[in-house]
């Protein structure tokens, strides 16, 4: 029985655009104004922007992009475990059941989608129950890293949660965000999409369907599938993990780029990819769940 991996990416060479979606500025406790937000991500270098204040909706339509695409967004704050609320058209009443802000965000015909927020954080490393993770249903994802959280209490890392809701069969995406408060919030981590254009809608598409990759400093030049063959080219990896089931690692491989084919006798039903660079840096594919021809 042959396999095959089911990739969120396209192999078109279709251009990668560098942004992030957790944007605090002074409208709730940030400590840049909106503006000088902007022009700062803009100075670094990002494609893309979305400012995401506690329970408040900064319009970016009254602001200067600086050059950015800005998508507009939130983040869910008060009575429960935080969560983004990406491309808003303003702010959702913060009701105590997530489930249903979930829904009314999938209700509204304009592409927004949820993701649930750095759930390693507080001194219990469970800012964000994992029963409760299992139990929402329709959000696209969760922060597998985020940046405040190295400074913080618990962990910026949550590919534990990550694993645990892939191998229970859910297709949930891995997101890396800076959540930015203070000066040295700022160009941690990030979202690289491949997207056709750098349009609000084509990245949020891109964004909500998978076709982006997290990072922490390790740049990725092209993710391409074809049958059960996988190959990542990347510009600063030195070692790549192919993570499975349960955490567990099938493979390990040196080097700036990957090749890896599923063998003919593969129990696991997704693989993800980790690129391990220097220092600190990192990138993770989204997961590539395979198929039995």
């Amino acid at each position: 029985m042959a396999l095959r991996l089911q990739s969120p990416y396209s192999n078109n060479h279709a251009a990668w655009f560098k942004g992030n979606l957790h944007t605090h500025t002074t409208n709730s406790d940030g400590n840049l104004s909106p503006q000088d937000t902007i022009a700062t991500y803009a100075g670094m270098g990002y494609h893309f922007l979305m400012l995401s204040d506690h329970d408040k909706f900064t319009d970016p339509a009254l602001l200067d992009p600086c050059g950015l695409t800005l998508i507009p967004g939130c983040e869910i704050t008060a009575n429960g475990p935080h969560m983004l609320h990406v491309n808003a058209n303003g702010a959702m009443e913060p009701v105590e059941n997530r489930q249903n802000i979930i829904d009314a965000v999938n209700g509204i015909d304009n592409g927004g989608f949820c993701i649930m927020n750095h759930p390693n954080w507080l001194e219990n490393f469970n800012h964000c129950d994992h029963k409760n993770l299992e139990a929402w249903q329709g959000y696209a994802g969760i922060e597998i890293y985020n940046g405040v959280c190295r400074r913080a209490e618990g962990s910026p890392l949550a590919t534990d949660r990550w694993d645990r809701l892939l191998s229970a069969g859910r297709k949930v995406w891995g997101y890396a965000n800076d959540d930015n408060h203070r000066d040295w919030d700022r160009g941690v981590a990030w979202n690289v999409v491949q997207a056709e254009d750098a349009s609000p809608g084509s990245i949020v598409k891109s964004l909500r369907e998978g076709r982006f990759y997290a990072s922490t400093g390790v740049v990725i030049d092209s993710i391409e599938v074809e049958g059960n063959t996988l190959r990542v080219r990347t510009q600063n990896a030195q070692r790549h993990y192919v993570s499975s089931l349960h955490g567990r690692v099938p493979a390990i491989a040196d080097g700036r780029n990957l090749v890896y084919t599923l063998p003919d006798e593969f129990p696991f039903p997704y693989i993800r990819i980790e690129c391990w660079g220097p220092a600190d840096a990192m990138a993770w594919t989204q997961p590539f769940l395979i198929e039995k021809d």
